[in-house]
């Protein structure tokens, strides 16, 4: 009898199910039992909510390692595969999945997390329910299988990777979506039928519950960084920590000693004379992880309360990139309520103090947030204190509502400034592909966020109405698959009345059967003022001016693939009656599906461009640019890659004469010298990476820059053929960082 009961229970033991995938790229029989099964696969792109064209299934099934999720695309010999090898964070339009997960079910925060056919990867945060920001990269598993009928991915995803909510009666409901990209066409079909061309995304994932299971880390991540300054002949040598700890889902920490925020990514080179900040996007780590919290958008293009680039940035004594101690942010959950606080030292008299405390909480259908940023300036003698509330709500199915309120205080020497700025966003679905849009902002002109945040430019009332249709009834025999047309009218005057533009916006974004992307815009502006070219020397009247924009994508096709910008475009003190243009076309020849190199010119002339030269003279030129992009990308292997990226840039400007800005805004000749000049520019960079373990890299990088501005013109092939003589710059970076989870 002992016996008998003794081999029951080991063939219960062997029969029972086993909550744990092996992921290898394979359906093993019996490997997905008890997982949800899912078939019903939609058209999203182009979003006619049509059944898939191609055979898609996914499983999903929680795990005590995590969220394991796999497909099985069937995909014919009579549809082309594609078979390019990608990078992390690739863009390519290559056959490729995504699994995006909201955590904590209430369309704050998602992660979405997109394999190849060929086993390349890309991982992004989502925010404002569809704002992708590829920054961050994630340690998850994936594996891909190929045979002749299909291809097959399996993903697992730890339960450590986000913060999320304490899960209630040991059930977890997460927003799941799941979809399906054809390379060689461009479709996209998805389970749901949630797509980011609408006004909501993450907030129509299905809801999907699942056990409760919870995961702990602890991951060092030490590092140690040689770089050697072949321009100044001298060495540095530069050793630290990233710290994570995520003892739950409820409580995480990140935490950088000494950290080397100097960037094994290259920044592309921007010429820039106008009087706004060019936005440049952050890829440290400590600043990627965990950071969706911290998005405040200011809904106005990159606006944002917390611009991580800061840290670290030009120090405020004007002696290159400030050094940085030690930086820790915190991030959990109470209840319905997430919080996160970030703080980040410099080092030196000219050092600063960063902080940021957040705090949000959902209830229904709203959701209610504030953020609190401070900086320390003892150089400026500047003291710098940003509050934002933020509030979105979904009234009904087909409307959204965002809106948001800050206000900043600054004390610097000993005088305070205040003043505030407030966003209002509207959208409604009204069926039938139709869509409408309201949008109002206004900005104090004693507005100041920079401190800490991004914000181009304040002192400002906007307000546009858009409506968009969709079309995705085309002909069969057409080469679009479907067009999305915006028309949109917008009134921008300053906080004190004057009007700065009103304008006529059409635009038509398309897809074409072939997986090519169609963009093209018309801007129509009318007579306005400008009251940022001299800096607050007074505003200069212009007349009206129109602007027209066309960019086509193409993926790869045999060997070729391509990108085409151009442009036509009025302004300046001639309005209408000078055009400028642009171009810029980088085609990219694969020479094997692991090895592409592409090369292309940019061309630039702008026959009336202003640019101010001290208090209220502004300088008038015939101005052009050459420019080249050039490079190679080789994955040499699952593990190693090398990648070379150039950029030059020439540009010459011939004086037509200086103007003064009068009392009435008019612009009158002047006789001040305003001579001809001329700019180069270079950035050289070659990037070996090995992929020791998960997030563990060697990097060698070699790098070599410069910027240069001369009193005269020359031709413009002149002017960019000697900016590769430029050496401000030459330096070789070896870097070893190496995770340990503990």
């Amino acid at each position: 009898m002992r016996m008998a009961c003794l081999l029951f229970l080991v063939l219960a033991a062997l029969s029972a199910p086993v909550f744990a995938v092996e992921i290898d790229g394979h359906l093993s029989p019996g490997e997905w039992a008890g997982a949800r099964h899912v078939t019903d696969f939609r058209q999203t792109q182009p979003l006619t909510g049509k059944p898939s064209s191609l055979p898609t299934e996914a499983w999903i099934l929680a795990t005590p390692d995590g969220l394991a999720v796999a497909f099985r695309c069937e995909q014919p010999a009579d549809v082309p595969r594609t078979r390019q090898r990608v990078q992390r964070d690739f863009k390519d339009q290559v056959d490729r999945v995504n699994l995006m997960v909201d955590f904590d079910g209430n369309g704050r925060t998602g992660y979405d997390f997109v394999v190849s056919s060929t086993g390349g990867i890309n991982d992004a945060v989502v925010t404002n329910e569809s704002n992708f920001n590829t920054d961050w990269d994630g340690n998850w598993q994936h594996a891909v299988s190929e045979d002749a009928a299909g291809w097959t991915v399996e993903i697992l995803i730890p339960w450590y990777t986000a913060p999320m909510h304490i899960a209630q009666d040991g059930k977890r409901t997460l927003g799941i979506y799941l979809d399906r990209v054809t390379g060689s066409t461009g479709e996209r079909d998805a389970w749901p039928v949630a797509s980011f061309m609408r006004s909501r995304f993450l907030s129509d994932f299905n809801p999907v519950e699942v056990p409760t299971y919870s995961q702990s880390l602890l991951a060092i991540t030490p590092y140690v960084s040689g770089l050697y300054d072949h321009v100044r002949g001298r060495s540095h040598v530069q050793e630290g920590a990233d710290i994570l700890w995520k003892p739950s889902g409820q409580f995480q920490l990140t935490a950088a000693l000494n950290p080397d925020f100097g960037q094994v990514e290259s920044d592309d080179l921007v010429v820039n004379f106008g009087a706004t900040e060019t936005y440049v996007s952050d890829k440290r780590p400590f600043f990627t992880e965990n950071q969706g919290i911290f998005d405040f958008s200011l809904l106005d293009d990159n606006s944002q309360l917390v611009y991580t680039r800061r840290v670290g940035g030009p120090s405020d004594d004007g002696h290159g990139a400030a050094d940085i101690n030690a930086a820790v942010k915190l991030n959990g959950s109470v209840g319905s309520t997430s919080y996160g606080v970030l703080a980040a030292d410099e080092d030196g008299e000219a050092g600063r103090f960063f902080g940021a405390a957040r705090v949000t909480h959902d209830f229904g259908s709203q959701s209610l947030g504030m953020l609190l940023t401070r900086v320390d300036r003892p150089w400026l003698d500047r003291q710098a204190t940003v509050l934002g509330v933020d509030h979105h709500w979904q009234p009904t199915p087909k409307l959204t509502i965002a809106t948001n309120v800050v206000g900043s205080d600054i004390l610097q020497s000993g005088t305070r400034t205040r003043d505030s700025g407030a966003t209002l966003i509207a959208d409604y679905e009204m069926g039938g592909g139709w869509r409408q849009q309201w949008l109002g902002m206004h900005f104090g002109d004693q507005l100041q966020i920079n401190d800490f945040g991004y914000l181009p430019r304040n002192n400002f009332n906007y307000a546009h109405w858009e409506v968009r249709k969709r079309n995705t009834a085309l002909p069969a025999d057409s080469a679009y698959s479907s067009h999305d047309w915006h028309f949109r009218i917008d009134a921008l005057d300053n906080d004190h009345g004057l009007r700065l533009r009103r304008q006529l916006r059409i635009r038509r974004t398309s897809e074409l059967r072939d997986g090519a992307t169609e963009d093209a815009q018309i801007n129509i502006n009318s007579a306005g003022w400008d009251d940022l070219l001299t800096r607050g020397h007074g505003a200069l009247f212009l007349p009206p001016s129109l602007d027209f924009f066309y960019e086509r994508i193409s993926p790869r096709h045999g060997d070729w693939a391509f990108k085409l910008d151009a442009e036509m475009l009025s302004g300046g003190l001639g309005g209408n009656r000078q055009i400028g243009y642009n171009i810029k076309f980088i085609p990219t020849y694969f020479i094997s599906d692991a090895f592409s190199v592409y090369a292309g010119p940019y061309y630039e002339h702008i026959p009336d461009w202003l640019v101010w030269q001290h208090d209220n003279l502004i300088g008038r030129f015939d101005e052009h640019t050459l420019q080249l992009d050039a490079g190679f990308d080789w994955s040499i292997d699952d593990r190693q890659e090398l990648r070379l990226k150039l950029q030059a840039i020439g540009l010459d400007a011939r004086s037509r004469g200086g103007y003064r800005v009068d009392a009435n805004g008019r612009a009158v000749a002047s006789a001040d010298d305003v001579g001809d000049f001329s700019v180069r520019n270079l950035g050289l960079q070659i990037r070996y990476r090995y992929e020791l373990a998960p997030l563990s890299y060697l990097y060698v990088v070699y790098g070599r820059g410069g910027y240069a501005m001369d009193g005269y013109a020359r031709t413009t092939g002149d002017v960019f053929s000697n900016s590769f003589a430029l050496r401000d710059d030459e330096q070789l970076l070896v870097k070893l960082s190496y995770r340990f989870d503990i």
